[in-house]
């Protein structure tokens, strides 16, 4: 059997960030578990097939409940707090290999009221040839 996408390991990471069920006034159906759902949302990501297509057999309820738990842990931030805790523990363990890592301003907001550059200034004018026009004489088809 091959191995479960969500570890018992990853599972006692990820529980705790989880906000709890919400409350059901009207009642209604019993909510997946959220164990399951996580290993639903794992599955789509991981092998891209549609949310519709995921196999009732996993147990892991409806592509529809997967999406609808994935866009509510979303919400709640759940994935941020989970990428933080995550790389808290590889940088405690010395794990981070930061030559391949990237920076950028989607990552690493740029501080507002920051001092703007200086303006590289020009070093001379050149004159380029235009490539649509020529200082050569036109040829003319007369003779």
């Amino acid at each position: 059997m091959a191995a479960p996408l969500v570890s018992d390991a990853l599972w006692a990471i990820v529980e705790p960030l989880i906000p709890p069920e919400p409350p059901k006034p009207k009642g209604g159906r019993p909510r997946l578990d959220d164990r399951a759902a996580l290993t639903g949302i794992l599955f789509v990501l991981r092998t891209g097939i549609p949310w519709e297509l995921l196999p009732m057999e996993m147990g892991c309820g409806s592509g529809m409940t997967c999406w609808r738990r994935l866009h509510e842990w979303q919400q709640a931030g759940v994935w941020e707090r989970l990428h933080r805790v995550l790389l808290d523990r590889l940088g405690y363990a010395n794990a981070i290999n930061w030559d391949r890592a990237a920076v950028d301003s989607a990552s690493v907001p740029a501080k507002r009221g920051a001092r703007r550059p200086a303006q590289t200034r020009r070093i001379a004018a050149s004159r380029v040839p235009s490539a649509t026009s020529s200082s050569m004489p036109t040829a003319s088809r007369s003779p």
